[in-house]
């Protein structure tokens, strides 16, 4: 048990400073450039994202060290490891494209690569550990609303 909460600790420490990092790397973007934009009406709260995000890095890092205390020797623990970070590594490229380089266009698709890696992540999650794929929905969820919104601010502004 102890081990297990080890893990999931060092996961959850993981997904945090990787989104801490993103979020660094594009803050000057968020508050000069973004706000500029046209965005559709079911655009949330700028106050909104940051809580959000924070649960579901939290919720992505509880569900990685669960599967990471399987045991990182078995070949379907280290697939479902993999995919979960190629994916973290591309949603914090998300937001280096979207905010750091200003382009929606771009962004848009790499969330549509990411929403993939998302599901594959879930599919390798769920042959581990059937609980830390659920723990993933919620991810995945937002980040199927943040392509519309991503999809509309490009549209609104081409």
């Amino acid at each position: 048990m102890k081990k297990r909460i080890g893990y999931i600790a060092i996961s959850v420490a993981v997904c945090l400073l990787i989104g801490f990092l993103a979020g660094i790397a594009t803050q000057s973007s968020v508050n000069d450039w973004y706000v500029t934009l046209n965005k559709p009406e079911f655009t949330p709260p700028n106050s909104l994202f940051a809580p959000v995000w924070t649960v579901l890095y939290i919720l992505m890092g509880v569900a990685a060290g669960m599967v990471w205390s399987k045991g990182y020797h078995h070949v379907w623990v280290k697939t479902a490891l993999y995919h979960f970070f190629f994916q973290l590594l591309v949603n914090a490229l998300w937001s280096i494209v979207f905010f750091g380089l200003m382009n929606p266009f771009a962004a848009l698709l790499v969330i549509l690569v990411l929403l993939i890696l998302i599901m594959l992540t879930i599919k390798w999650f769920n042959v581990v550990s059937k609980p830390a794929a659920i723990l993933m929905i919620p991810y995945v969820l937002w980040v199927c609303f943040a392509a519309v919104l991503n999809y509309k601010i490009w549209e609104l502004n081409s």
